[in-house]
């Protein structure tokens, strides 16, 4: 069956709505079947927006003495929201209920503290995904084509283990529909590849899927109901789907040319800074960071960022792929019952 999305299919800037605003750092996103919306929130917990706008925050009750960067955002079974900690120099998987409580998933892995840690997914099997960007602390280190040291690693009743290692700062990861496929963004190693999926959680020799250059640096990555990935870029501020036949169409673009140059140049000379990262230049976009599918039909777009305090949407005209956590009971925050 050919791949529905018209080759000509464009969205300008103005054609986006804002659907929740006074968000901090809302980088991954969860769409649900009830119409709620759940965003990773940088204060150190997570975001709900109900469908009518309404923005409840949950955030982790601590000591204080560690202050905890939510990046990549998961549901659990039980209703909690899982989180990777990007901190600055340990991460580690986590859970929070609806009242803030914390428990840690994982902190470790082969008797090391988990490094920074990026993002985290569940598979319909009930395994949970996750993965390290780089071993190399501060993780701007590794913003270089000349570093390839992070990982995917995968927690099951087996424990956890590194399933795919030396990758060049292993951001989002995603399966593709048919299940026959891992498929993830290498950010600053500008590439987007692949593992075929074997038993056991295991996974076959890596290829190559999408080279990309200048500033587009591959962040977020979902797949669509027909076999797209549609990839943010941060940097360039364009979101990309990558078709089944391996073409890539620009469906959003909102660049600051003269920015995303220098970003690029500075990328290739190994002095990208996180001064450079802190801004998107002229962009509107904010460094659109992840987009997750919902809406009744699955064809309602949402883009995370890391550099706003919105939500942006679109309609897309083919729906998303169903992802594991759909239909699964959000923990309500007790703030937000009514």
């Amino acid at each position: 069956m050919p791949y529905p999305l018209s080759r000509n299919f464009q969205i300008a800037f103005d054609d986006l709505r804002i659907v929740a605003r006074g968000l901090t750092r809302p980088e991954c996103l969860l769409a649900l079947a009830d119409g709620r919306l759940v965003a990773a929130n940088g204060r150190g917990g997570y975001s709900v927006i109900d469908p009518d706008g309404g923005v409840t925050h949950v955030l982790a009750q601590t000591d204080g003495n560690r202050q905890y960067l939510p990046n990549g955002i998961a549901l659990a079974s039980t209703g909690h929201v899982l989180f990777a900690d990007l901190g600055t120099q340990v991460g580690g998987l986590f859970s929070l209920d609806g009242d803030g409580l914390l428990e840690t998933v994982l902190g470790t892995l082969d008797g090391e503290p988990l490094p920074p840690s990026n993002f985290l997914v569940n598979d319909r099997d009930g395994r949970l995904w996750f993965t390290i960007s780089t071993r190399r602390l501060p993780r701007t280190a590794a913003w270089s084509h000349d570093v390839a040291d992070g990982y995917i690693a995968v927690l099951d009743e087996r424990g956890a283990r590194i399933v795919a290692d030396g990758l060049g700062y292993t951001n989002e990861i995603a399966f593709s529909p048919d299940g026959q496929w891992v498929y993830v963004n290498e950010t600053y190693n500008q590439r987007t590849s692949r593992f075929p999926l074997r038993t056991g959680a295991t996974l076959g020799p890596k290829e190559v899927v999408a080279q990309y250059d200048s500033a587009d640096f591959p962040d977020g990555l979902t797949f669509d109901a027909h076999g797209g990935a549609w990839i943010t870029c941060i940097g360039s501020n364009r979101l990309i789907v990558l078709r089944p036949d391996g073409e890539r169409q620009v469906v959003l673009a909102d660049t600051d040319t003269d920015y995303a140059r220098q970003l690029g140049e500075k990328l290739r000379s190994n002095t990208l800074t996180q001064r450079d990262m802190s801004t998107a230049g002229r962009s509107r976009l904010g460094n659109i960071s992840s987009l997750a599918f919902g809406g009744a039909n699955l064809r309602t777009a949402y883009l995370g960022c890391l550099l706003d305090d919105c939500i942006r949407v679109f309609e897309s005209p083919i729906a998303g792929l169903e992802p594991v956590h759909w239909r699964r009971n959000l923990q309500v925050p007790i703030a937000s019952q009514r």
